[in-house]
């Protein structure tokens, strides 16, 4: 169908659109002209993805001018993938309508590991093996050496590229990473090459968060990328998170061991060269004093010792003369590793300033702040220089230089603990040294000034107005969309006590009381016996949930469940939970049934959708605050307090209710989709908990449904359940749910359109 969106003529793939879609684009629109920053919240199943790629691809194409590209950030394969599946639906259809072929490229970009076709490489599982194995392929001084010793093991496909594949545009469609792979064999083309010199040309670019906001990754991936061009993060809701994460650093004793014996090689390297080639050190130190550094020469090959995102001044500087020499440089990496072992040895928590570590560095090892500032720089032109080609060994003393470059390039914004013991194992002696960034806005604040227009978007952001705080921007559009429905097809109850009346919480105080984990267990058995095929149960940390399973486990709860439904554990391990995952699958569609047992911020909580009988209802068990004896949390939340005017409790609780609403939103992944969300905790009943969670969730809340006994709360499921079975048909979504062409222009339509969105 086409729609017309203030102006702008949208093609749209279906032959109907939701209600909310359509505000979705008008807001969308708003942005684009306003050529700013927009958050919006849209309700979980509602086709978010194909609103966004029509509405943007549409203005794309009618002003290419205002924007030049699309660049759509996703975090996991599975949602790449989809985008450009529903990329290639909306093409079809514009082929279709104007009977013409359209001239956009569209691509996915991924590692090397699920991009690379060279069988000798990708048998590889570990992404870094891969990247090491590439880089010993494709390294500029690998092709030299081969061109006069043909027993030099080179990559075929990427001497192709080079040769051919650089001048040979990819041509007009939509390519996901299994049509890249296919269109490299067919060519002879390295798949991972071609898309990253497709960049600059496509009008469609789809990846990972990380590509953006992670400085390491972003100085090779996305450097060149205009700037009239827009950015979409989908499923945000934890982009802080993603933020903090690409900006921090975690050393141990094993990675200093390490570094020392990546040290030891380096030298015997050095000696090597010395004695080989001596012209070589001597051609890069004069490279060097000259302030041109060679790590652009390997910027082509080289992911994993790239440097991260540096201030302009220091770039346009020469390295230091302190560490230009290989030997110096060699001796000065030395004493920075010896100067973090001996920090290393304490037998109590140390919180530090990046200044105060770099004062006593100085003090106490003489160790400046501006040669600290180029080691990752300088590492990466010693080992092009020394020809080493197996980067993956040399991992260890480039997480060093990393940190060493973070530490020395930002003052503000992060913290050092050093923690004796590791939580894990807090009898034996572990020291661990974090190097934490606690302000989210450093990583994406290039972002925000090197784009247009940033697109923040999920299903889950409410409560929406702390992420212009704590990602320090000022969107034009901030909203929220409420769901239409044709029926009640969500049911959120919670659950308060048992049916004894005792208090249902995972309150740190009574947590562990057997009669909460027995209330707990209770409702468990209640809702698998009268819930058909699967459920899926989230609990807080995995340490509550082994302590609530072994409870379960002793008064027999397990068993009872194992009645009507069989049961699946997710656990830290990521082969045992995708089995787990494939089998609860199996049980559901083979009618015996399953509960899935999870927990908030894993795997299953972020990236799976458990759409029609995989998930008729979710439980939530308690409400999942992050564990606030941590010193790394409590520095942040002191940072955001002294900051930007933000109370602990405030962003505790915020972060609690967005983990939740992400958790209880896996069960309603569309408009015929129904399900049943339980909170079961007693804090869920309080206006100021609840007011936290999304507008489409909140406005089905009724005051008999938010103070529940397990009894009560089972009549009601059983009610929904019988009501949900009964047939629906397209008709009776017509002009509720669904709409046509003819039926947006009318003016009750349009009412209910300015009542679905919530303008902030």
């Amino acid at each position: 169908m086409k729609v017309n969106v203030d102006g702008l003529l949208v093609f749209f793939p279906y032959d109907y659109i939701y209600p909310e879609q359509f505000s979705y684009m008008q807001e969308l629109k708003r942005t684009l002209d306003a050529k700013g920053h927009c958050l919006l919240e849209m309700p979980s199943g509602t086709g978010k993805t194909v609103s966004l790629l029509s509405l943007v691809l549409a203005y794309h194409r009618t002003h290419p001018a205002v924007i030049s590209k699309v660049i759509y950030c996703s975090r996991t394969v599975p949602e790449i993938e989809k985008v450009l599946s529903e990329t290639k639906r909306y093409m079809n259809l514009y082929t279709k309508e104007t009977n013409e072929e359209s001239n956009i490229v569209a691509l996915a970009l991924s590692s090397r590991k699920n991009l690379c076709i060279n069988p000798e490489v990708n048998h590889f599982r570990e992404g870094e093996v891969v990247n090491s194995r590439c880089f010993s392929l494709t390294a500029p001084f690998v092709r030299e050496k081969a061109q006069n010793d043909p027993s030099v093991p080179i990559c075929s496909f990427y001497e192709q590229f080079q040769t051919v594949g650089k001048e040979y545009p990819l041509p007009s469609g939509v390519y996901d990473l299994d049509d890249l792979k296919d269109f490299g064999r067919r060519k002879g083309f390295c798949p991972y090459f071609l898309a990253r010199n497709t960049l600059s040309r496509a009008n469609l670019i789809v990846y990972s968060y990380h590509y953006l906001l992670d400085p390491k990754i972003a100085d090779i991936i996305s450097k060149d990328l205009s700037k009239n061009a827009v950015v979409i993060f989908d499923e945000a809701h934890n982009i802080d998170s993603v933020c903090i994460e690409s900006m921090s650093c975690v050393i141990n004793a094993k990675l200093l061991d390490r570094s020392v014996a990546n040290i030891s090689a380096l030298k015997s390297e050095v000696d090597r060269i010395k004695s080989v080639d001596q012209q070589k050190l001597k051609n890069e130190y004069q490279a060097l004093v000259e302030g041109l550094r060679l790590a652009n020469l390997a910027r082509e090959t080289d992911i994993v010792l790239s440097n991260p995102v540096l201030p302009d001044d220091v770039l346009e500087e020469a390295v230091p003369g302190t560490i230009r020499s290989a030997e110096h440089f060699v001796k000065f990496l030395k004493r920075f590793v010896e100067y973090i072992k001996s920090r290393l040895r304490v037998n109590h928590v140390v919180v530090e300033t990046p200044s105060g570590f770099l004062k006593d560095c100085y003090d106490t090892v003489c160790i400046d702040r501006k040669p600290l500032k180029f080691c990752a720089t300088r590492l990466k032109s010693m080992m092009s220089t020394l020809e080493l080609t197996n980067i993956q060994d040399f991992s260890p003393i480039s997480s060093i230089c990393r940190f060493a470059t973070l530490l020395s390039t930002y003052c503000n914004g992060f913290v050092i603990v050093i923690e004796p013991f590791d939580d894990r194992t807090p009898t034996i002696s572990n020291p661990i040294l974090f190097f934490s960034c606690m302000d989210a806005s450093l990583a994406i604040k290039p972002v925000f000034n090197a784009f247009q227009s940033v697109i923040i978007t999920s299903g889950t952001l409410s409560p929406i107005e702390m992420y212009p705080k704590i990602l320090n921007f000022r969107p034009c559009v901030m909203a929220s969309l409420t769901m239409s429905l044709a029926r009640e097809s969500i049911a959120p109850l919670i659950v308060s006590k048992g049916n004894d009346q005792g208090v249902m919480s995972s309150r740190y105080e009574s947590r562990e009381d057997a009669s909460v984990i027995r209330n707990y267990g209770c409702l468990l058995v209640d809702m698998a016996a009268v819930v058909p095929d699967g459920m899926v149960c989230f609990f807080t940390s995995y340490s509550y949930m082994e302590t609530v399973i072994s409870n379960w486990y002793n008064q027999g709860v397990l068993d009872n469940v194992q009645k009507h439904k069989l049961i699946f554990i997710e656990t830290t391990d990521a082969v045992e939970t995708s089995m787990a995952l494939t089998n609860y699958h199996k049980a559901c569609a083979n009618g015996r049934g399953a509960v899935l047992l999870c927990v908030a911020r894993g795997k299953v909580s972020e990236g799976i959708d458990f759409t029609d009988h995989l998930g008729r209802c979710v439980i939530m068990f308690g409400i999942p605050y992050v564990y606030t004896q941590s010193r790394i949390l409590k520095a942040r939340l002191e940072f955001l307090r002294e900051n930007f005017n933000i109370k602990e409790n405030e962003f505790l609780t915020f972060d609690a209710m967005r983990h939740a609403a992400q958790c209880v939103g896996r069960a309603l992944r569309g408009k015929t989709d129904y399900g049943i969300m339980i909170f079961a905790d007693k804090r869920f009943t309080r206006a100021d908990k609840r007011c936290k969670l999304p507008k489409w969730i909140q406005e089905h809340f009724k005051d008999s449904t938010i103070n529940l006994s397990i009894d009560e709360a089972v009549h009601l499921s059983k009610k929904f359940l019988r009501e949900m079975a009964q047939p629906v048909s397209k008709e009776s979504q017509l002009g509720l749910s669904l709409l046509t062409v003819e039926q947006l222009q009318e003016e009750d339509t349009k009412k209910r359109l300015a009542r679905i969105i919530h303008v902030i």
